[in-house]
């Protein structure tokens, strides 16, 4: 069974942050939409070394005891790293998302324009990390969406504060969301359905 239950919860979060910042408007000061999105920061920080933790504890202890077996999962986040940085370079991934902002704001009038910024600003910010890539295949594989529940509330928090400046452009960047998170999740189940797992096979004779 494929599960997409955390981008459900992720777009519910941020329609409602951006109906809050709708109706709060310009009403919600400047310095509280800073303390938010510097407590969004915090909170981001605290969760991804919570991750690094669980990945790192287990390949140290085993080190330990003398098992170079242990450092694979070092390594695959090592490698991550540095091929996904050098792929992001090579391929001008910063370049090109900034370079089709602006070509979509020159092309729209100047009404227009806000409602613009706000989708793509948002789509950028609630699609582009670790925890949308995690917690989109955690939830696809095992139906698991604790990190899609917490990156959900991070979003609605967002999605407040955005709103309040940029209008309902942050709203339609749910598209986005169900588009980008939701395929990850299908994708990964899709996968893991057909590859099935090796555990509940019987080993066959030597």
């Amino acid at each position: 069974m494929v599960h997409v239950t955390g981008t459900l919860i992720n777009v519910g979060t941020v329609l409602a942050g951006t109906a809050a910042g709708m109706l709060l408007g310009e009403r919600l000061p400047e310095r509280i939409r800073e303390t938010v999105m510097d407590g969004l920061g915090l909170v981001v920080v605290v969760v991804g070394i919570g991750e690094a933790t669980q990945i790192f504890k287990s390949p140290l202890t085993t080190l330990v005891h003398g098992t170079a077996a242990g450092a694979v999962p070092v390594l695959i986040v090592l490698g991550s790293l540095l091929i996904g940085g050098i792929a992001g370079e090579l391929i001008g991934i910063e370049r090109g998302l900034t370079a089709a902002g602006d070509a979509i704001k020159r092309r729209v009038s100047s009404r227009e324009a806000r409602f613009t910024e706000g989708f793509v600003v948002a789509s950028l910010v609630f699609c582009v990390g670790p925890l949308t890539i995690l917690g989109s295949i955690r939830d696809g594989l095992s139906g698991d969406y604790s990190l899609l529940a917490i990156k959900a509330m991070l979003d609605g928090f967002a999605a407040l504060a955005f709103s309040s400046v940029l209008g309902w452009g942050v709203g339609f960047s749910v598209i986005t969301i169900l588009v980008y998170q939701g395929g990850l999740s299908l994708l990964a189940g899709t996968l893991a359905g057909s590859v099935g797992d090796p555990a509940a096979s019987p080993a066959s004779p030597p």
